[in-house]
């Protein structure tokens, strides 16, 4: 299988010198969502970036921001982290044989994540601040020399992140009517926006679900008060909806129980938004989910029902069951 720098190595800040760090990240599948599309009276498709090696979108970017920075002769790398960001920089250093340093955000962060991070080698260190603080101090270290940054706002992240939209020009053959996503920190929804301008085939309306309270939602992959990207944001065509807690998890919910896909709270902001929005029917809508449900597991096991006891009897497993 090819990497997603071989595959889009002409779109792509690399060359023959570059040093491929991969874990066959990118050609995630684009699943069609039969009973959203019928609600909603449009097609709707569901991008499965949680089917990325790290279990989310930021791989995408990470492959090429590692393979980077190995090429420029970095020791050790640093992000700030609400947690994706860390699973895949910690993955990707560890392929890369470079030591990685994750700052997060204290409490605000699933152990599930941080579990990942630190099985996976990284230095994980809790900041007793929020995420803006912890990524402000990692940018003062790159600066320094000592680290790269490995956030979003290393433009060798963003660049790999479009392959996204790249690969859903490929599989559609043109860009779809609508993309629907989630806005944490804007990294993403900008590399969507620059990869639909780099196909050249038009650029789909864009919709971002972000959290109404952005420091205390319980989707913590976009706990952001901050975005970093705010200013690009504001020059795009993209259309902005801020959502309560109870609308992300309610479509959370939805792609769970009725589409058959288990992400985390976050990754539901897309696919929330769109109740919000008047949409064309029979329009191709793309929903981006961008991390798997296993990143949150606690969440997960917090709102479902608990297991219900039963003996080893088949009548008693039958009532217990209707």
């Amino acid at each position: 299988m090819h990497s997603l720098i071989e595959r889009f190595r002409d779109r792509l800040p690399v060359d023959e010198a570059t040093p491929i760090v991969s874990l066959g990240e990118g050609g995630t599948p684009l699943l069609r969502a039969p009973r959203s599309s019928e609600r909603l009276g449009v097609e709707v498709l569901l991008k499965w970036e949680g089917a990325n090696p790290s279990g989310s979108f930021k791989d995408r970017g990470m492959t090429v921001a590692i393979s980077k920075a190995l090429e420029a002769g970095a020791r050790a790398v640093i992000c700030a982290s609400t947690g994706n960001t860390a699973a895949s920089a910690a993955a990707y250093a560890a392929r890369a044989g470079l030591r990685a340093v994750v700052l997060q955000p204290a409490g605000a962060v699933s152990t599930a994540k941080t579990a990942q991070a630190r099985a996976l080698g990284a230095r994980v260190l809790d900041v007793r601040g929020s995420f803006d603080e912890a990524l402000s101090a990692a940018r003062v270290l790159a600066e320094r020399g000592t680290h790269v940054l490995v956030n979003s706002l290393n433009d060798d992240r963003l660049e790999g992140q479009k392959t996204a939209a790249l690969e859903l020009v490929e599989e559609l053959g043109g860009a779809p009517d609508v993309v629907a996503l989630p806005y944490g920190g804007g990294g993403n929804l900008s590399a969507y926006a620059s990869g639909f301008a780099e196909a050249g085939l038009g650029m789909p309306r864009l919709v971002a679900g972000e959290a109404a309270d952005r420091a205390g939602t319980v989707a913590s992959a976009i706990r952001i008060t901050e975005p970093a990207h705010a200013t690009r944001v504001a020059t795009l065509p993209a259309e902005i909806v801020p959502l309560t807690d109870e609308a992300i998890l309610e479509a959370w919910r939805e792609l769970a129980h009725r589409e058959g896909l288990l992400c985390e709270p976050s990754s539901a902001a897309g696919v929330a938004a769109l109740a919000h929005v008047e949409l064309e029917p029979g329009s191709r809508v793309v929903c981006v989910i961008t991390g798997h449900g296993l990143k949150d597991s606690e969440t997960a096991e917090r709102l479902s029902p608990e297991p219900t006891p039963v003996d080893p009897d088949p009548d008693a497993i039958a009532e217990a069951s209707a």
